[in-house]
């Protein structure tokens, strides 16, 4: 091995050649190098800003709603939703939808001695609520591992990935981050709740050929429904994704959100079974749900405290899920090194 100085605009630096071991040592020329190569030139890399037209804020906004939404469907530049979860959700929808072949079959067969089917699967009260706030099997096995699978890693994906700094530096404010997140979650649970919902019941008009005068008998407990489903969206969604905005774990996210549910339920149950008071069922948010619910569609209340105070229970927890939601969106990273 040589050592050679070459002369750089006045300076000198040094440059280490090695020589082979095989025949044509005694040469003397270097076999990693030639001996009159020309120096590089050495560029110097500057960054500017884009001075080009973005696209406008509504487009930026539906790329993350459509990322998350579509990826239900198709992966391909989509969210990757695992193929179980895909097929979950799917046994899921398809099992809100089942009253309405129980409602074709009716119409087949009649109404039977007394009105049995009808009272069975028609739209009546207790249905209506049924659809949407029934225990079993929608608030029990439905919903709640709906809303799971689909906040898993809804935000806490970004937070272990640095997934935030990919959205942050694009020209996406944190406020436009927390919406599109939250309408992707909503739009997801809404197809399913509230579209089973509002496919019961005009479905069941159709196939029975109801007329003018039952549409309007029973359109005011319909659109009392239709609150409650849109209320139980939003109130599982705000809590799903609070939960997921303080993890790194999709399977803390999911996990949490079953315990919250399944936890303040049994808890107030086996209080209300102990001690005879249903107190508190204002910390389960489906009872505050289906107590508010009941008083809508006009059923027997099953709950011996206030409406009020399931109410503002209710309120609460929306109010402090969106603003846990709002804090650690807040805190998500912009750069990563």
């Amino acid at each position: 091995m040589t050592e050679d100085l070459i002369d750089l605009d006045g300076g000198q630096t040094r440059m280490e050649a090695a020589y082979g071991s095989d025949d044509g040592d005694e040469d003397l020329f270097a076999i990693t190098a030639k001996r009159d190569a020309s120096v590089g030139e050495i560029f110097e890399q500057n960054y500017r800003p884009w001075d080009g037209d973005f696209g406008p804020r509504w487009v930026r906004n539906y790329a993350i709603f459509r990322h998350h939404v579509f990826g239900l469907f198709s992966s391909k530049g989509h969210r990757n939703y695992n193929p179980f979860i895909r097929l979950t959700i799917l046994v899921i929808f398809i099992g809100a939808i089942s009253p309405i072949a129980m409602l074709f079959f009716s119409s087949l067969f009649g109404t039977g001695p007394d009105g049995f089917i009808d009272k069975m699967w028609g739209v009546n009260r207790s249905n209506l609520w049924g659809q949407v706030l029934g225990y079993f099997p929608r608030n029990l096995c439905y919903w709640p591992l709906l809303t799971a699978l689909v906040v898993g890693g809804m935000i806490s994906d970004d937070r272990r990935n640095g997934t935030s700094a990919i959205y942050f530096s694009r020209p996406v404010t944190r406020v436009d981050y927390t919406m599109m997140k939250y309408l992707s979650v909503a739009v997801v649970l809404g197809f399913v709740i509230v579209f089973s919902y509002m496919s019961y019941y005009t479905l069941a008009i159709v196939f029975k050929g109801e007329g003018w005068g039952f549409l309007i008998d029973t359109l005011p407990m319909f659109l009392a429904g239709l609150l409650c489903s849109i209320l139980l969206v939003i109130t599982y969604t705000s809590i799903g994704l609070a939960l997921s905005s303080i993890s790194q774990s999709r399977f803390f996210s999911a996990i949490a959100f079953l315990s919250i549910i399944y936890g303040t339920k049994l808890v107030a149950l086996l209080i209300d079974l102990q001690f005879e008071t249903s107190i508190l069922y204002i910390l389960s948010p489906y009872d505050c749900l289906a107590h508010f619910g009941q008083w809508m569609l006009g059923l027997e209340l099953n709950y011996s405290h206030s409406l009020s105070l399931s109410v503002v229970s209710l309120i609460l927890m929306n109010l402090v899920s969106i603003l846990v939601l709002i804090s650690r969106v807040s805190s998500l990273e912009v750069t990563r090194e």
